[in-house]
């Protein structure tokens, strides 16, 4: 969905300091398909560089979300998933039965939440959503 985001080339803009574990975080996580955990994310990493421990990838997604480069999601399945914060806002979908998340962005959507919001008595500054659903059966 949404473009390829360098975390590493973040990391630079923000000034942080990396070192060639968290150079190897921010790949695997700039290069992840998924919204992974912690701990898919330590299996990932530590098959690039085995050195790298769970506790490095703790303490570096923790860094990597205060400096407002990484976003973290519960999507209701009792473990902190992450993805590069998005340049552009896009919306989740969760397949509850198999824990697949998939991104979205629908300009109706978008303008129904700002109408809503404004109906209220509000100005619409951010939103997340997240929709949890099964697939349809089909009969193809």
């Amino acid at each position: 969905m949404p473009d390829r985001i360098d975390l590493e080339q973040l990391c630079a803009d923000k000034g942080l300091r990396i070192t060639e574990q968290r150079r190897v975080i921010a790949r695997v996580l700039s290069d992840s398909e998924d919204h992974p955990d912690v701990e898919l994310l330590h299996s990932r990493a530590s098959a690039i560089d085995p050195k790298i421990s769970i506790a490095t990838v703790y303490r570096t997604v923790r860094l990597f979300e205060e400096a407002g480069i990484l976003d973290r999601h519960d999507f209701g399945d009792g473990r902190a998933r992450y993805e590069p914060a998005p340049e552009a806002h896009h919306d989740h979908l969760i397949d509850v039965e198999s824990g697949k998340v998939v991104e979205f962005v629908d300009p109706e959507l978008e303008a129904l939440q700002k109408q809503i919001a404004e109906k209220l008595g509000y100005r619409l500054v951010d939103h997340r959503m997240e929709l949890y659903g099964v697939r349809l059966e089909r009969d193809d």
